[in-house]
């Protein structure tokens, strides 16, 4: 069972598994995406990407070519999330702004990791599994922790 909304724009040869829901988003050529992910609406996925299952990508997010997400990652993108209004009623999105996220080209992020709103992760980067992203990520570093820190830097894709 697919949930696509018709404002959804895909690429050529993107693999859709089931057990997904999709509005308003794009996603590149050649990308897959695993069962139980959902992408919300003015998220952007990259060409040759991989979004494993359990992954929640919100509004907001811009991940580029290339770049692999692990099971269970979430992104965040309201950096003071509440369930009421200074009134009392539950939120809409009147009432809050979202901040954007950007996933650079050939990045890896680790399962279960989450990336706070605000932030670039840099290309070739490498988020360590159920690391707590809060910091820009510069390219070709390797993070990890809760908040990540970086561990060391990549020389080579072999490192």
């Amino acid at each position: 069972m697919k949930k696509i909304s018709s404002d959804v724009k895909l690429g050529k040869n993107v693999v859709l598994n089931d057990f997904i829901n999709l509005y308003g988003c794009t996603i590149g050529d050649e990308t897959k995406i695993g069962p139980f992910v959902e992408i919300q609406k003015n998220a952007v996925i990259g060409k040759r990407c991989k979004i494993s299952s359990h992954t929640f990508i919100c509004e907001g997010v811009n991940i580029e070519d290339g770049v692999f997400v692990g099971h269970g990652v979430v992104f965040i993108n309201d950096k003071y999330p509440g369930a009421t209004n200074d009134s009392g009623k539950l939120q809409t999105e009147e009432d809050w702004q979202v901040i954007p996220t950007v996933v650079k080209q050939g990045a890896s992020i680790g399962s279960n990791a989450t990336l706070l709103c605000g932030i670039t992760v840099g290309s070739g980067s490498i988020i360590g599994a159920g690391s707590v992203v809060i910091d820009d990520v510069p390219d070709n570093v390797i993070v990890a922790g809760n908040p990540a820190k970086i561990i060391r830097k990549i020389k080579n894709p072999s490192d």
